[in-house]
């Protein structure tokens, strides 16, 4: 019988929703991270569960025809991505069977009308690499002393260093090595999170994919950084595209990123992009979608299967800056956005002027409180929560409500699942398309529009 600590043979046959490959081995499910299916391999089995077992691969006996170089050179030590050494068009494919795989299991729904992913094979510009607008690097220090930045290694807080990386958009890599070397000649220090010490915690880059227009921002717990104003103003002269510099205060003890203050060094406090042939300003800590071209190509879906006739009410809950609201605002009477932080709607409701959208307004608040209020039928209400999904609060003011559609888009297929699920078990909506998109290439990540009309229209 097989035990901790023994290296054995195993035949990966399956992905993980989290991204490793699956084995069996006397009945275990053994979960192996860097592998595909179709390898053969020697795994060493580190961790028994119930029900399953970890791994880690060793040695590769026979390689999948699904595996490739990866484009990374530390791929195999970076938590930046988990499929580099997946064929792009395996990874669509399998993450098209877990979309499906999952309505299943966790919706009930026997056969889910799931259409092909959104992504290089039938959208030629969604790129598998380069494609990111925005990355948040941790800083840290070498053993030798010198300035890091990158991503953690898997599952821990150990940084992996890098002067590049193949997913973000080009035009960010240039700023990686001479940043750290700027960094460390100023000697500003650099956070310790065992012991809460030290000043600089991230280097956050943000590029507006459309415009060129570059943000540069230093998160950190002091913002009195001797000589950042001086600095600034190199970077400024030195990097053509980049508009503003920024200091983001987090002080506190927490693994989020940002913190709620945010002041500009030089430069604006913002850049601009075109997105869905309308002009957005971003901030530094403004939620976007990372792959600006697959949002777009995934708005493209909602406008053909929505057939907007310009007469609809629509409700965007959820809304954030307006990512959605805005270009479905421009196909309905009236729009009404919905989301709990107030930087957001004040950004909402800017982008909203600047593209002259007079039929779009914004509450602030919960939408577990605001969406009970609203004293009208919809037509359509637009869903985009965070990944744990709706609460069910939420679910069943809708039943109550009963917009004739929904439109629920979603990172995270097992929450869209199970709120699909009490949607068209509870009420009578009806499940009629799903579409998954490509939105985060070399990772296990997919997002989803899933369409909703209530069984007595026609199919949309």
């Amino acid at each position: 019988m097989t035990k901790q600590g023994d290296l054995v043979e195993i035949e990966i046959t399956d992905l993980s929703s989290s991204g490793d490959g699956v084995g069996r081995i006397e009945g275990w499910v053994v979960f192996v991270p860097d592998t595909v299916p179709g390898d053969l391999a020697l795994v060493r089995l580190i961790n028994f569960k119930k029900q399953y077992a970890d791994g880690k691969l060793e040695q590769l006996i026979e390689a999948s025809p699904h595996r490739i170089r990866p484009r990374c050179i530390v791929a195999d030590k970076c938590g930046g991505c988990q499929w580099q050494h997946i064929n792009p068009e395996y990874q669509r494919t399998a993450k098209s069977l877990m979309v499906t795989q999952t309505l299943q299991r966790i919706g009930g729904f026997c056969d889910p009308p799931v259409a092909p992913i959104l992504g290089e094979g039938n959208r030629p510009e969604l790129k598998p690499l380069e494609y990111r607008n925005k990355a948040s690097y941790p800083l840290g220090i070498s053993a030798q002393g010198t300035v890091k930045a990158g991503y953690y290694r898997r599952q821990t807080h150990h940084i992996v260093n890098l002067n590049q990386c193949p997913v973000q958009d080009p035009r960010l890599n240039p700023f990686l090595a001479k940043i750290k070397a700027d960094i460390a000649e100023r000697k500003w220090t650099i956070y310790q999170e065992k012991h809460h010490q030290g000043q600089l915690r991230h280097l956050s880059l943000r590029i507006g994919r459309r415009t060129g227009e570059i943000l540069l921002t230093l998160v950190t717990t002091d913002v009195h950084l001797k000589g950042i104003e001086e600095q600034a103003q190199i970077w400024l002269k030195r990097y053509p595209g980049l508009v503003g510099v920024c200091l983001n205060y987090n002080p506190s003890k927490t693994n989020v990123i940002f913190g709620e203050q945010t002041q500009t060094v030089a430069g604006r406090p913002y850049l601009r992009e075109i997105f869905a042939e309308l002009e957005f300003e971003l901030r530094p800590e403004t939620f976007f979608q990372v792959n600006t071209e697959a949002a777009e190509a995934l708005i493209d879906v909602i406008f053909d299967k929505l057939e907007l006739q310009g007469t609809e009410t629509l409700v965007d809950a959820y809304c954030g800056i307006g990512t959605f609201t805005l270009p479905l605002a421009r196909r309905v009477k009236q729009a009404f956005g919905i989301e709990l932080h107030s930087s957001s709607i004040i950004q909402a409701q800017k982008n909203a002027q600047i593209n002259g959208l007079s039929n779009v307004s914004f509450m602030t608040g919960a939408v577990e409180t605001l969406l009970p209020l609203v004293d009208m039928t919809p037509d359509l209400v637009l869903l985009d929560p965070p990944r744990k999904g709706c609460p069910p609060t939420v679910i069943d003011t809708l039943l109550k409500l009963k917009p004739p559609r929904i439109v629920y888009i979603s990172c995270q297929v097992g929450t869209l699942a199970r709120d699909l699920k009490q949607l068209c078990d509870k009420g009578s909506y009806h499940l009629t398309f799903v579409q998954p998109a490509d939105f985060f290439p070399q990772t296990s990540h997919v997002e989803c529009a899933a369409f909703l009309s209530q069984e007595s229209l026609n199919m949309i």
